[in-house]
């Protein structure tokens, strides 16, 4: 009976799969989060034009930080590719790496956006607290730096 253990191609494939899952997985959850901060940032420049008040352009970082996520998925991928060889392949690590990596920066991605969300609405509102606003979201994006850094770590 042949195994997954024992097929180098298919463990080699597999590795390679779940480096592209990653990526998968982390540019969904950043179209997610930046669907969520990008509607509250039209939202609040919105209701900026409407009370003839000047849009602040700030709410398009909270709008875009989301995407960084995917960028570490890139970098993920390139580790992952770089290491698994037809020859020996790293088939168990290398796929859940990638998987959980995805997930976890899909989960950041989603959560960056929601936070983003709040902080246009603080920040339009109050115009102030841009500071504390962006440390927030940087929490929230140093969840995907440690993904990234504990996958190189494992790798």
């Amino acid at each position: 009976m042949n195994s997954i253990f024992n097929d180098p191609q298919l463990a080699y494939h597999l590795s390679k799969f779940g480096a592209y899952l990653a990526v998968g997985l982390a540019a969904f959850g950043s179209m997610i989060g930046c669907c969520h901060a990008g509607a509250a940032a039209l939202g609040c420049w919105k209701r900026a034009y409407q009370e003839n008040k000047p849009a602040a352009f700030v709410l398009s970082i909270f709008a875009g930080a989301p995407l960084s996520q995917t960028i570490y998925a890139m970098i993920l991928l390139m580790m992952l590719t770089g290491k698994s060889t037809p020859e020996d392949p790293v088939l168990i690590s290398h796929f859940l790496m990638g998987l959980f990596g995805g997930i976890l920066l899909l989960a950041a991605a989603i959560y960056q956006g929601k936070i983003g969300a709040v902080a246009c609405d603080m920040y339009s509102s109050t115009n102030k607290g841009f500071g504390n606003a962006i440390t927030v979201v940087g929490i929230v994006e140093t969840v995907g730096l440690f993904a990234i850094i504990f996958a190189a770590m494992a790798i």
